[in-house]
């Protein structure tokens, strides 16, 4: 594992994100948006890079504007961008969200994220990986969808961990049954599962207990599965070490919720390379998340992480 170059690659949908400038209003009234970079995997690359890790980003967008801004800003935070592929034929896909302090609404507009081929992420990268990284969203379209199966299968078989952020919504991928049958395709090579409460209600088209969440993605064959419950804590399932509950971080000023799971989850995998226990990377990931929670757009320049990986 020490030989290993790269920490982690993050693989799917880079998108520019247009927040609304208003908090709580409805994108019907929101009048301004002010431009970020985004994506769940972009934000888990940044993220990764902002606390020191060699990070990949594998993700396709436009030779446009908004295109010359994402490089921008991910040369900018030390994101490897050598997998990055530039399309002259499509625009940088952009998606509005209202700002908000609880799940945001959002009006996707998708054009070349999902555009992901194989030859962007040829073994001899792979090979340098400790962990490769996706989403449901990136797995929602192809040509994508069929590049990230197949490679997910490559790295697992190469030894890497993976790891999946089950950010489904029928808005961005409107067949259901599809959408499970590729979740447990990837599942089968035992990822890292996060899943929030909000993801699980639009996958599943009503509410389920925690003991069906967790039996269902177990059974397709990953270990360890993260449930985020917002304000109600985290609850992670862990088929060798059992049930870890853990409260959420009291805050009191909520900013924008807009790539909280993100930073959660970049502060997850995160320890997990540290070699730290399932609980303690609870901990640090709900730190991180904290972070996130009081700023609006990214995380800020000048994280602690000293303190944030106090964990006692």
């Amino acid at each position: 594992m020490e030989s290993k170059t790269i920490d982690i690659i993050s693989m799917g949908e880079l998108l520019i994100d247009l927040i609304g400038h208003e908090v709580n209003t409805s994108i019907n009234q929101t009048k301004d948006y002010h431009r970020f970079l985004g994506g769940s995997p972009t934000n888990v690359a940044v993220n990764a890079a902002r606390l020191g890790l060699q990070s990949v980003l594998v993700a396709s967008f436009g030779q446009d504007g908004f295109g010359d801004y994402a490089m921008r800003k991910l040369k900018a935070n030390q994101v490897i961008t050598s997998q990055i592929r530039r399309l002259e034929h499509l625009p940088t896909s952009v998606i509005f969200v209202s700002k908000s302090t609880e799940t945001p609404d959002f009006i996707p507009y998708r054009q070349a994220d999902c555009e992901i081929i194989g030859e962007q992420l040829p073994d001899a990268v792979l090979a340098q990986a400790k962990i490769f990284h996706t989403t449901c969203f990136a797995l929602s379209k192809k040509p994508a969808q069929d590049t990230i199966l197949e490679r997910a299968r490559a790295a697992s078989a190469m030894g890497l961990q993976l790891s999946i952020d089950l950010n489904f919504s029928e808005r961005i991928w409107p067949n259901r049954e599809e959408a499970k049958a590729v979740i447990k395709d990837y599942l089968s090579n035992n990822p890292l599962v996060k899943v929030s409460e909000d993801d699980c209600y639009r996958l599943f088209a009503e509410v389920k207990s925690e003991d069906f969440i967790f039996e269902y993605f177990h059974s397709f064959g990953a270990q360890t599965v993260c449930l985020t419950k917002g304000k109600k804590g985290v609850v992670l399932s862990d088929t060798q070490e059992g049930l870890i509950t853990q409260k959420a971080m009291e805050l009191n000023d909520i900013k924008d919720t807009t790539g909280a799971g993100d930073a959660f989850w970049t502060g997850f995998l995160y320890a997990g390379l540290q070699g730290y226990s399932l609980t303690d990377r609870i901990t640090i990931a709900q730190k991180l998340a904290a972070i996130k929670l009081q700023n609006v757009g990214r995380l800020p320049e000048n994280i602690d992480i000293r303190s944030l990986l106090h964990v006692h």
